[in-house]
Protein backbone atom coordinates (compact mmCIF):
# COMPACT_ATOMS: atom_id res chain seq x y z
CA UNK A 1 0.00 0.00 0.00
CA UNK A 2 1.34 3.16 -0.98
CA UNK A 3 1.78 6.22 1.37
CA UNK A 4 -0.90 7.81 -0.61
CA UNK A 5 -3.33 5.55 -0.34
CA UNK A 6 -2.72 5.44 3.22
CA UNK A 7 -3.47 8.86 3.89
CA UNK A 8 -6.48 8.59 1.67
CA UNK A 9 -7.74 5.69 4.22
CA UNK A 10 -6.83 7.43 7.59
CA UNK A 11 -6.92 11.02 6.27
CA UNK A 12 -9.81 13.30 6.82
CA UNK A 13 -11.77 12.49 3.80
CA UNK A 14 -12.08 8.94 4.73
CA UNK A 15 -13.92 10.02 8.16
CA UNK A 16 -16.08 11.62 6.24
CA UNK A 17 -16.91 8.48 4.19
CA UNK A 18 -16.90 6.19 6.93
CA UNK A 19 -18.96 8.82 8.89
CA UNK A 20 -21.82 9.18 6.28
CA UNK A 21 -21.46 5.92 4.31
CA UNK A 22 -20.48 3.03 6.15
CA UNK A 23 -22.76 3.39 8.96
CA UNK A 24 -25.29 3.04 6.71
CA UNK A 25 -27.08 -0.10 7.20
CA UNK A 26 -26.29 -2.64 4.76
CA UNK A 27 -24.95 -0.48 2.46
CA UNK A 28 -21.03 0.37 0.94
CA UNK A 29 -19.63 3.66 0.35
CA UNK A 30 -21.11 4.25 -2.96
CA UNK A 31 -17.66 6.49 -3.36
CA UNK A 32 -16.12 3.42 -3.29
CA UNK A 33 -17.99 1.91 -6.17
CA UNK A 34 -19.98 -1.05 -4.13
CA UNK A 35 -23.18 -1.81 -3.09
CA UNK A 36 -25.94 -4.05 -2.23
CA UNK A 37 -24.59 -7.00 -4.67
CA UNK A 38 -21.37 -7.30 -2.32
CA UNK A 39 -24.21 -8.75 0.12
CA UNK A 40 -24.52 -12.13 0.27
CA UNK A 41 -27.15 -14.57 2.27
CA UNK A 42 -25.90 -17.25 4.40
CA UNK A 43 -26.82 -20.05 1.88
CA UNK A 44 -24.81 -18.06 -0.86
CA UNK A 45 -21.71 -18.04 1.35
CA UNK A 46 -21.63 -21.44 2.30
CA UNK A 47 -21.48 -22.34 -1.25
CA UNK A 48 -18.31 -20.60 -1.71
CA UNK A 49 -14.86 -22.01 -0.20
CA UNK A 50 -13.00 -18.39 -0.59
CA UNK A 51 -11.28 -17.33 2.92
CA UNK A 52 -14.27 -16.41 5.75
CA UNK A 53 -12.79 -13.77 8.07
CA UNK A 54 -14.16 -12.77 10.87
CA UNK A 55 -13.49 -9.04 12.19
CA UNK A 56 -15.16 -8.95 15.64
CA UNK A 57 -13.18 -8.50 18.66
CA UNK A 58 -11.30 -11.79 20.03
CA UNK A 59 -13.05 -12.03 22.67
CA UNK A 60 -16.40 -12.05 20.36
CA UNK A 61 -14.55 -14.87 18.57
CA UNK A 62 -13.86 -17.11 21.30
CA UNK A 63 -17.49 -17.14 22.56
CA UNK A 64 -18.10 -18.66 19.18
CA UNK A 65 -17.74 -18.68 15.38
CA UNK A 66 -18.22 -19.73 12.18
CA UNK A 67 -16.27 -22.51 12.23
CA UNK A 68 -12.97 -22.07 9.69
CA UNK A 69 -12.88 -18.83 10.09
CA UNK A 70 -10.13 -16.40 10.41
CA UNK A 71 -10.38 -14.01 13.22
CA UNK A 72 -8.92 -10.50 12.14
CA UNK A 73 -10.41 -8.05 14.47
CA UNK A 74 -11.00 -4.62 14.05
CA UNK A 75 -11.20 -3.39 17.57
CA UNK A 76 -9.65 -5.28 20.51
CA UNK A 77 -11.83 -6.00 23.38
CA UNK A 78 -10.89 -3.32 25.46
CA UNK A 79 -11.34 -0.77 22.03
CA UNK A 80 -14.58 -2.78 21.16
CA UNK A 81 -16.24 -1.88 24.90
CA UNK A 82 -14.80 1.94 24.87
CA UNK A 83 -16.62 2.58 21.25
CA UNK A 84 -19.81 1.24 22.87
CA UNK A 85 -19.29 3.10 26.35
CA UNK A 86 -18.88 6.24 23.85
CA UNK A 87 -22.09 5.32 21.62
CA UNK A 88 -24.51 4.73 24.95
CA UNK A 89 -22.94 7.96 26.79
CA UNK A 90 -22.35 10.22 23.72
CA UNK A 91 -24.30 8.92 20.67
CA UNK A 92 -23.68 7.80 17.27
CA UNK A 93 -21.49 10.35 16.07
CA UNK A 94 -18.92 10.60 18.57
CA UNK A 95 -18.56 7.12 18.91
CA UNK A 96 -18.03 6.61 14.69
CA UNK A 97 -15.20 9.35 15.67
CA UNK A 98 -13.73 7.76 18.41
CA UNK A 99 -13.53 4.31 15.96
CA UNK A 100 -12.00 5.87 13.03
CA UNK A 101 -9.39 7.39 15.80
CA UNK A 102 -8.75 3.53 16.77
CA UNK A 103 -8.51 1.98 13.57
CA UNK A 104 -7.14 4.78 11.31
CA UNK A 105 -3.45 4.28 12.86
CA UNK A 106 -4.21 0.12 12.48
CA UNK A 107 -5.07 0.52 8.50
CA UNK A 108 -1.50 -0.82 6.97
CA UNK A 109 -1.37 -3.48 9.46
CA UNK A 110 -4.60 -4.60 8.44
CA UNK A 111 -4.41 -4.08 4.88
CA UNK A 112 -0.89 -6.11 5.21
CA UNK A 113 -2.75 -9.10 7.23
CA UNK A 114 -5.69 -8.47 4.12
CA UNK A 115 -3.08 -9.19 1.55
CA UNK A 116 -2.17 -13.07 2.63
CA UNK A 117 -5.32 -13.77 0.70
CA UNK A 118 -4.44 -11.93 -2.78
CA UNK A 119 -4.39 -15.52 -4.48
CA UNK A 120 -8.53 -15.84 -3.40
CA UNK A 121 -11.33 -15.21 -6.06
CA UNK A 122 -13.13 -13.79 -2.93
CA UNK A 123 -13.09 -12.83 0.51
CA UNK A 124 -15.93 -13.61 3.00
CA UNK A 125 -16.14 -11.21 5.55
CA UNK A 126 -18.57 -10.81 9.01
CA UNK A 127 -19.16 -8.86 11.68
CA UNK A 128 -21.79 -9.02 14.66
CA UNK A 129 -24.86 -7.72 12.16
CA UNK A 130 -22.95 -6.86 9.02
CA UNK A 131 -22.59 -3.43 9.47
CA UNK A 132 -19.60 -0.68 9.91
CA UNK A 133 -16.81 -3.26 11.24
CA UNK A 134 -17.41 -5.42 8.19
CA UNK A 135 -18.31 -2.68 5.74
CA UNK A 136 -14.96 -0.80 6.95
CA UNK A 137 -13.01 -4.15 6.35
CA UNK A 138 -15.04 -4.55 2.74
CA UNK A 139 -13.69 -0.92 1.69
CA UNK A 140 -10.09 -1.98 3.16
CA UNK A 141 -10.14 -4.89 1.01
CA UNK A 142 -11.49 -3.04 -1.89
CA UNK A 143 -8.35 -0.39 -1.93
CA UNK A 144 -6.10 -3.39 -2.21
CA UNK A 145 -7.75 -4.64 -4.92
CA UNK A 146 -9.48 -7.75 -3.21
CA UNK A 147 -13.24 -8.95 -3.92
CA UNK A 148 -14.94 -8.95 -0.25
CA UNK A 149 -18.38 -10.28 0.34
CA UNK A 150 -19.93 -9.08 3.74
CA UNK A 151 -22.62 -11.79 5.02
CA UNK A 152 -25.67 -10.25 4.92
CA UNK A 153 -27.10 -9.98 8.77
CA UNK A 154 -23.73 -10.79 9.86
CA UNK A 155 -23.05 -13.58 12.44
CA UNK A 156 -25.94 -13.00 13.96
CA UNK A 157 -27.64 -14.26 10.92
CA UNK A 158 -24.93 -17.76 10.66
CA UNK A 159 -26.65 -18.23 14.55
CA UNK A 160 -30.23 -18.00 13.22
CA UNK A 161 -29.21 -20.42 10.95
CA UNK A 162 -27.19 -22.47 13.36
CA UNK A 163 -29.92 -22.73 15.52
CA UNK A 164 -32.82 -23.42 13.26
CA UNK A 165 -30.69 -26.43 11.70
CA UNK A 166 -31.72 -28.56 14.80
CA UNK A 167 -35.31 -28.54 14.75
CA UNK A 168 -35.12 -30.23 11.29
CA UNK A 169 -35.95 -33.35 11.34
CA UNK A 170 -33.23 -35.67 11.28
CA UNK A 171 -32.46 -39.27 10.73
CA UNK A 172 -30.94 -40.01 13.85
CA UNK A 173 -29.27 -43.50 15.24
CA UNK A 174 -27.99 -43.77 18.31
CA UNK A 175 -24.99 -45.79 19.65
CA UNK A 176 -25.81 -47.31 23.45
CA UNK A 177 -23.83 -49.40 25.82
CA UNK A 178 -22.57 -49.00 29.41
CA UNK A 179 -19.59 -47.39 30.41
CA UNK A 180 -16.31 -48.79 28.47
CA UNK A 181 -18.19 -50.85 26.23
CA UNK A 182 -16.01 -48.58 23.35
CA UNK A 183 -18.89 -46.24 22.30
CA UNK A 184 -16.57 -43.45 20.68
CA UNK A 185 -13.79 -45.71 19.16
CA UNK A 186 -16.69 -47.59 17.71
CA UNK A 187 -18.34 -44.67 16.20
CA UNK A 188 -14.84 -43.56 15.23
CA UNK A 189 -14.27 -46.70 13.09
CA UNK A 190 -17.79 -46.69 11.18
CA UNK A 191 -16.97 -43.02 10.35
CA UNK A 192 -13.91 -44.04 8.91
CA UNK A 193 -15.62 -46.71 6.57
CA UNK A 194 -18.21 -43.89 5.29
CA UNK A 195 -20.65 -44.05 7.81
CA UNK A 196 -22.50 -40.52 8.79
CA UNK A 197 -21.37 -39.90 12.58
CA UNK A 198 -22.14 -36.86 14.82
CA UNK A 199 -19.18 -37.27 17.17
CA UNK A 200 -20.80 -35.77 20.26
CA UNK A 201 -18.11 -36.21 22.87
CA UNK A 202 -15.50 -35.18 20.15
CA UNK A 203 -16.57 -32.05 19.45
CA UNK A 204 -17.22 -30.72 23.13
CA UNK A 205 -13.99 -32.20 23.87
CA UNK A 206 -15.25 -34.61 27.09
CA UNK A 207 -16.09 -37.75 27.01
CA UNK A 208 -19.50 -37.09 28.97
CA UNK A 209 -18.76 -37.94 32.77
CA UNK A 210 -17.30 -36.70 35.68
CA UNK A 211 -13.76 -37.81 34.08
CA UNK A 212 -14.78 -36.86 30.79
CA UNK A 213 -12.39 -33.77 30.52
CA UNK A 214 -9.29 -35.54 31.94
CA UNK A 215 -6.45 -35.12 29.36
CA UNK A 216 -8.58 -33.23 26.86
CA UNK A 217 -8.49 -29.74 25.42
CA UNK A 218 -10.64 -26.96 26.85
CA UNK A 219 -13.69 -27.21 25.97
CA UNK A 220 -15.52 -24.94 23.27
CA UNK A 221 -18.35 -22.83 24.98
CA UNK A 222 -22.02 -23.91 24.03
CA UNK A 223 -22.35 -21.66 21.52
CA UNK A 224 -19.39 -22.44 19.54
CA UNK A 225 -20.71 -26.05 20.11
CA UNK A 226 -23.95 -25.65 18.27
CA UNK A 227 -21.94 -24.18 15.54
CA UNK A 228 -20.11 -27.18 15.24
CA UNK A 229 -22.81 -29.39 15.75
CA UNK A 230 -24.52 -27.61 13.12
CA UNK A 231 -21.50 -27.97 10.84
CA UNK A 232 -21.38 -31.66 10.54
CA UNK A 233 -25.47 -32.15 10.45
CA UNK A 234 -25.12 -29.92 7.00
CA UNK A 235 -22.78 -32.17 5.96
CA UNK A 236 -24.41 -35.05 6.38
CA UNK A 237 -27.23 -33.51 4.86
CA UNK A 238 -25.63 -32.03 1.99
CA UNK A 239 -24.51 -35.66 1.25
CA UNK A 240 -27.68 -37.03 1.63
CA UNK A 241 -27.34 -39.45 4.64
CA UNK A 242 -29.94 -41.27 4.94
CA UNK A 243 -28.92 -42.15 9.43
CA UNK A 244 -27.00 -40.48 11.17
CA UNK A 245 -25.54 -42.32 14.33
CA UNK A 246 -24.32 -40.81 17.64
CA UNK A 247 -23.70 -41.33 20.72
CA UNK A 248 -25.88 -41.83 23.90
CA UNK A 249 -25.13 -38.76 26.00
CA UNK A 250 -27.06 -36.55 28.94
CA UNK A 251 -28.01 -33.58 27.25
CA UNK A 252 -24.96 -31.95 29.64
CA UNK A 253 -21.82 -32.80 27.81
CA UNK A 254 -19.34 -31.30 30.11
CA UNK A 255 -19.99 -27.30 29.71
CA UNK A 256 -20.85 -28.19 26.67
CA UNK A 257 -25.47 -28.26 26.00
CA UNK A 258 -26.98 -30.44 23.54
CA UNK A 259 -29.17 -28.05 22.04
CA UNK A 260 -33.02 -28.72 23.08
CA UNK A 261 -34.71 -30.08 19.29
CA UNK A 262 -31.39 -32.35 18.78
CA UNK A 263 -31.84 -33.68 21.95
CA UNK A 264 -35.24 -34.17 21.90
CA UNK A 265 -35.08 -36.06 18.65
CA UNK A 266 -32.43 -38.20 20.49
CA UNK A 267 -34.34 -39.65 23.03
CA UNK A 268 -37.15 -41.22 20.74
CA UNK A 269 -34.30 -42.43 18.21
CA UNK A 270 -34.01 -45.96 17.50
CA UNK A 271 -30.88 -47.33 20.05
CA UNK A 272 -27.95 -50.25 19.36
CA UNK A 273 -27.39 -51.32 22.28
CA UNK A 274 -23.39 -52.69 22.51
CA UNK A 275 -22.87 -55.20 24.94
CA UNK A 276 -19.39 -56.39 26.63
CA UNK A 277 -17.46 -58.30 29.22
CA UNK A 278 -17.26 -56.26 32.45
CA UNK A 279 -13.40 -57.43 32.00
CA UNK A 280 -13.36 -55.28 28.71
CA UNK A 281 -14.96 -52.82 29.94
CA UNK A 282 -12.48 -52.25 32.90
CA UNK A 283 -9.59 -52.99 30.84
CA UNK A 284 -11.16 -49.78 27.80
CA UNK A 285 -11.28 -47.34 30.99
CA UNK A 286 -7.67 -48.46 32.54
CA UNK A 287 -6.18 -47.71 29.20
CA UNK A 288 -8.25 -44.53 28.87
CA UNK A 289 -7.80 -42.74 32.51
CA UNK A 290 -4.88 -44.61 34.05
CA UNK A 291 -2.46 -41.79 32.39
CA UNK A 292 -4.23 -39.13 34.02
CA UNK A 293 -2.85 -39.05 37.72
CA UNK A 294 -4.03 -39.73 40.89
CA UNK A 295 -4.70 -36.34 41.92
CA UNK A 296 -7.11 -35.64 38.57
CA UNK A 297 -8.59 -39.23 39.33
CA UNK A 298 -9.27 -38.75 42.96
CA UNK A 299 -10.97 -35.04 42.43
CA UNK A 300 -13.00 -37.05 39.74
CA UNK A 301 -14.40 -39.55 42.24
CA UNK A 302 -15.08 -36.80 44.90
CA UNK A 303 -17.35 -34.82 42.28
CA UNK A 304 -19.53 -37.93 42.14
CA UNK A 305 -19.10 -39.03 46.03
CA UNK A 306 -22.52 -38.29 46.85
CA UNK A 307 -24.03 -40.22 44.11
CA UNK A 308 -21.44 -43.35 44.97
CA UNK A 309 -22.01 -43.22 48.27
CA UNK A 310 -19.05 -43.36 51.06
CA UNK A 311 -18.33 -47.19 50.95
CA UNK A 312 -17.98 -46.80 47.31
CA UNK A 313 -16.44 -43.59 46.99
CA UNK A 314 -14.09 -44.93 50.07
CA UNK A 315 -12.68 -47.95 48.06
CA UNK A 316 -12.55 -45.89 44.78
CA UNK A 317 -9.97 -43.30 46.37
CA UNK A 318 -8.04 -46.54 48.28
CA UNK A 319 -7.64 -47.89 45.15
CA UNK A 320 -6.55 -44.93 43.13
CA UNK A 321 -4.07 -44.10 46.06
CA UNK A 322 -2.73 -47.35 45.26
CA UNK A 323 -2.87 -46.76 41.97
CA UNK A 324 -4.91 -49.63 41.66
CA UNK A 325 -6.92 -48.42 38.41
CA UNK A 326 -8.92 -51.75 37.43
CA UNK A 327 -10.33 -51.75 41.00
CA UNK A 328 -11.08 -47.74 41.03
CA UNK A 329 -12.87 -48.35 38.10
CA UNK A 330 -14.97 -51.08 39.34
CA UNK A 331 -16.16 -48.90 42.17
CA UNK A 332 -17.48 -46.59 40.26
CA UNK A 333 -18.95 -48.58 37.02
CA UNK A 334 -22.04 -50.10 39.43
CA UNK A 335 -23.11 -46.11 39.87
CA UNK A 336 -22.40 -45.46 36.28
CA UNK A 337 -24.62 -48.67 34.96
CA UNK A 338 -27.49 -48.00 36.99
CA UNK A 339 -27.19 -44.70 35.37
CA UNK A 340 -27.43 -46.20 31.75
CA UNK A 341 -29.45 -48.77 32.28
CA UNK A 342 -32.64 -45.86 33.93
CA UNK A 343 -31.97 -44.69 30.68
CA UNK A 344 -32.21 -47.17 28.48
CA UNK A 345 -35.01 -48.85 30.12
CA UNK A 346 -37.11 -45.56 28.43
CA UNK A 347 -35.82 -46.62 24.86
CA UNK A 348 -38.69 -48.49 22.98
CA UNK A 349 -37.55 -48.99 19.85
CA UNK A 350 -33.71 -50.91 20.77
CA UNK A 351 -31.52 -53.73 19.71
CA UNK A 352 -28.30 -55.00 21.02
CA UNK A 353 -25.37 -56.81 20.19
CA UNK A 354 -22.76 -58.26 22.16
CA UNK A 355 -19.16 -57.51 20.69
CA UNK A 356 -16.80 -58.77 23.32
CA UNK A 357 -13.48 -59.74 22.07
CA UNK A 358 -13.66 -57.26 18.72
CA UNK A 359 -11.67 -54.38 18.35
CA UNK A 360 -13.18 -51.13 17.24
CA UNK A 361 -12.35 -51.88 13.39
CA UNK A 362 -13.83 -55.83 13.89
CA UNK A 363 -16.97 -54.37 15.75
CA UNK A 364 -17.20 -52.02 12.94
CA UNK A 365 -16.94 -55.12 10.27
CA UNK A 366 -19.56 -56.88 12.17
CA UNK A 367 -21.85 -54.14 12.15
CA UNK A 368 -21.98 -53.58 8.89
CA UNK A 369 -22.33 -56.98 8.11
CA UNK A 370 -25.67 -57.72 9.86
CA UNK A 371 -26.57 -54.54 8.26
CA UNK A 372 -27.25 -52.89 11.78
CA UNK A 373 -25.46 -50.22 10.65
CA UNK A 374 -25.33 -48.86 7.01
CA UNK A 375 -23.04 -46.81 5.26
CA UNK A 376 -24.09 -42.87 4.45
CA UNK A 377 -26.11 -42.57 0.65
Amino acid sequence: MSDSTLRDVVGEEPESIFRNRLCQARRYPTMSGMGDDYFSSIDQLRKLRSPLIDVRSPSEFDKGHWPGAINLPLFSDDERAAVGTSYKQDGRLKAIHLGLRITGPKMAALAEQLDQFRGADQLRLYCWRGGMRSASMAWLAQQIDLNPLLLQGGYKAYRHWAQKSFDQDWPLRIMGGRTGTGKTDLLLALQNKGVAVLDLEGLANHRGSSFGGLGLPAQPSTEHYENLLAEVLDQHQRQAAGSIWLEAESIQVGRCRIPKGLFDQMRTAPVLEIQRSLEERVEQLVGVYGQQGSEALADATNRISRRLGPQRTQQALEAIAEQDWATACRATLDYYDRCYDHELARCPDRNSIDLTGQTAAMAAETLLKAKLVQLSA
